[in-house]
C-alpha cells in the first residue's frame, strides 16, 4: 500500500473504533453484553497498530 492507502485505512479504522465505542458505552449504560463490541475494538487496535508498523517502514 501507498502511504496515502495506509493514511485512508488508518482514517477508516479510528472511525469505526470510534462508533463502536460509542455502541458499547450505550450497552454498558443499560446493562447489555460488551464482551463482543470490546472484541471488535481489541481487533481494530491490532489493526492500527500494525498499519502504523507499515506507514512507519514507508516513512524510513
Amino acid at each position: 500500500m501507498t502511504k496515502e492507502e495506509l493514511e485512508y485505512k488508518m482514517n477508516e479504522v479510528k472511525l469505526d473504533y470510534i462508533r463502536i465505542q460509542g455502541d458499547l458505552e450505550k450497552l454498558e449504560t443499560f446493562g447489555r453484553n460488551t464482551d463482543i463490541q470490546q472484541r471488535k475494538l481489541d481487533e481494530l487496535e491490532t489493526e492500527l497498530s500494525d498499519l502504523r508498523k507499515q506507514l512507519e517502514a514507508i516513512d524510513v
